[in-house]
């Protein structure tokens, strides 16, 4: 494994969450602008989230668990305005969800061809529930 998995998480799920969670803001009729205020990133971000120019590499919305949880966070931004620090929490807490439900293997694998997801188990073991 030449890429870990912590990388794959900050590289590409954290940004397709952050994309994810701009687009459902959109969704609900805010502009660029006071979304940009909600998230305390900048206007041009949020317009290259929109363009698909970042975080376009994984559609979380296909995994319907995750994409509750996006929603959710939507809302709880829109109803209590909580500190960045509270949002970056919140995006890694449901990235770490991702990796331990095995969600972003498949994809793993494609950009690391010397990973075999049929044997790691990192991820699974690291992130996964003891369910």
């Amino acid at each position: 494994m030449k890429i870990s998995p912590l990388e794959v998480a900050s590289r590409y799920v954290y940004p397709s969450l952050r994309r994810r969670l701009v687009g459902i803001l959109r969704e609900k009729g805010l502009k660029q602008t006071e979304i940009a205020s909600l998230l305390h990133i900048t206007q041009s971000a949020v317009s290259r989230y929109l363009r698909m120019n970042r975080g376009a590499l994984i559609d979380v919305s296909s995994f319907p668990d995750v994409d509750s949880l996006i929603k959710g966070t939507a809302d709880w931004i829109l109803n209590e305005r909580p500190s960045e620090y509270a949002i970056q929490k919140r995006l890694m807490e449901i990235a770490v969800y991702m990796l331990g439900k095995g969600y972003v293997c498949s994809f793993h694998s494609k950009i690391d061809p010397e990973l075999d997801p049929k044997r790691c188990r990192v991820c699974l073991e690291l992130f996964g529930s003891s369910e």
